[in-house]
């Protein structure tokens, strides 16, 4: 798993295609297309680019309480854990934005979103075997 994270409009779409030479792909799911987040896994896919966690996470922090998004977040991280080790060439890039840092949120909602959304990066990080923070294009590998 590859986890790709950095501030808003700081390159990480461009980084991605970049990296994986991809443009126009059938395996690139994205939060901002309005798609949900998948549970079922294409078989005959190795690339799976899921795009705008922070979106998903907004949806399920609205939903739910902390600790049932984050139960919620890692049985996502299981099953796509699980579809990427099925097979050796199989490798999923995960983007997401950090909402976590600047001016702390007035609103409640906002605050719980934010916290909800660090607290799964971390289980993100440590889960992913590589990841990488894009700021302005430019990507500094964290492991």
């Amino acid at each position: 798993m590859h986890f790709v994270t950095g501030g808003a409009f700081n390159g990480k779409r461009a980084w991605v295609k970049k990296s994986y030479l991809v443009q126009d792909y059938d395996g690139w799911i994205s939060a901002y297309d309005h798609r949900p987040l998948p549970e079922k896994l294409e078989d005959d896919q190795d690339l799976l680019i899921l795009e705008g966690i922070e979106k998903w996470l907004k949806g399920l922090s609205v939903e739910y309480e902390a600790k049932q998004c984050l139960e919620i977040w890692n049985s996502y991280l299981d099953l796509w854990t699980s579809w990427e080790k099925a097979k050796t060439d199989r490798k999923i890039v995960i983007i997401g934005t950090d909402i976590t840092k600047g001016i702390v949120p007035m609103e409640a909602e906002n605050r719980n979103w934010r916290d909800i959304t660090g607290w799964a990066y971390q289980d993100l990080a440590k889960r992913s075997e590589q990841m990488d923070v894009i700021w302005y294009g430019l990507n500094q590998k964290i492991k």
